[in-house]
């Protein structure tokens, strides 16, 4: 079945800078958006960055300007890099796909990003 394998969470010093992976596999159809959500304590959940095939990319106003997210189409897989970080980044991140036709929304386990003052 469809699954998204994230990597590059972890604990990092406000001002460092961390990169997140995502790899989708198993879907059937096109792929189209992918992107990243994350949501902290207490708060809903909420688009980072997402990425079309045509290359466009949307952004939080919260990260525009430090982070950057890219695709790989060949590889089904997304990376969000992120720099400057600061404990308000501190969240769970999600990676999201939606498949078309159908537009059907999968969803990642999550990795942890922790940003220490």
């Amino acid at each position: 079945q469809a699954q998204l394998v994230e990597s590059g969470g972890g604990l990092v010093q406000a001002g460092g800078s961390l990169r997140l992976s995502c790899t989708a596999s198993g879907i059937t159809g096109a792929i189209n958006p992918m992107g990243w959500y994350r949501q902290a304590p207490g708060k809903q959940r909420e688009l980072v960055a997402n990425i079309y095939s045509s290359g466009f990319a949307n952004y939080a106003d919260s990260v525009q300007g430090r982070f950057t997210i890219t695709r790989d189409m060949a590889k089904n897989t997304i990376y969000l890099q992120m720099s400057s970080l600061n404990p308000e980044d501190t969240a769970v991140y999600y990676c999201n796909v939606i498949v078309n036709p159908g537009r059907y929304n999968y969803w990642g386990q999550g990795t942890q990003v922790t940003v220490s003052a």
